[in-house]
């Protein structure tokens, strides 16, 4: 479950699993004031769409200690066939974080070519049904971009832009405390940001496609 705790909560034994994708530091400072009251600490964030929600087929990436997460693993097997200790604490958001950018950076790119396509006389599903076909293959195209942008899908229950430019923001602020200049991620944001400030800010993320098209 989501944490949701100040430092007058936790105590002795109780474990805090954290499912969200939350900021690196601040996922280490509540594992630090749980640790003091002797109680644990896992960040499990989980990946993939809604539908693999649904048949309990997510990844799950997460951070913690050996010991804890060979007890929390057969407990996170029942909604994922995917789980991966990436670490200690903080180490789950870190995957997922980054992740979650190389999706949207990806998610960008397909939206790009399908606009370039469609003004170029070739049909946007045929382009990336060839695409995936060859190394231009990915999880995005034939989800994100098959699914949501060819056909102009972007439901406002759905993962928003709004929720995307957050998890972003995760990023940059990990790239920023490594001191690591991430400028395809940089660009990504203002890009989210732009369909936010055009009204989509609830819509499904691949609607960045329909910003880019109308360019």
């Amino acid at each position: 479950m989501r944490a949701a705790f100040s430092k007058a909560t936790g105590s002795s034994g109780q474990i805090v699993v954290d499912l969200g994708t939350s900021s690196v530091n601040q996922t280490r400072d509540f594992a630090r004031q749980l640790a003091a009251k002797g109680a644990l600490w896992a960040d499990a964030p989980i990946a993939r769409t809604r539908q693999a929600a649904q048949e309990g087929t997510l990844s799950v990436m997460v951070g913690a200690s050996p010991q804890l997460f060979a007890s929390l693993e057969p407990l996170i097997r029942c909604f994922a066939t995917d789980v991966t200790l990436c670490g200690g604490i903080g180490s789950g958001q870190v995957t997922k974080i980054l992740n979650n950018m190389v999706l949207f950076q990806t998610v960008n790119a397909l939206a790009e070519a399908v606009a370039v396509a469609r003004r170029n006389g070739v049909d946007p599903a045929l382009l990336l049904d060839t695409l995936s076909k060859g190394s231009a293959d990915s999880f995005a195209l034939r989800n994100h971009g098959l699914k949501a942008i060819v056909p102009g899908n972007f439901p406002e229950r759905a993962f928003s832009t709004e929720y995307a430019l957050k998890d972003l923001s995760y990023a940059l602020e990990l790239a920023d405390d490594a001191g690591v200049k991430i400028r395809g991620a940089e660009l990504i944001g203002e890009i989210l940001q732009e369909a936010i400030d055009a009204g989509s800010g609830g819509a499904y993320f691949p609607v960045i496609a329909k910003h880019i098209d109308r360019g």
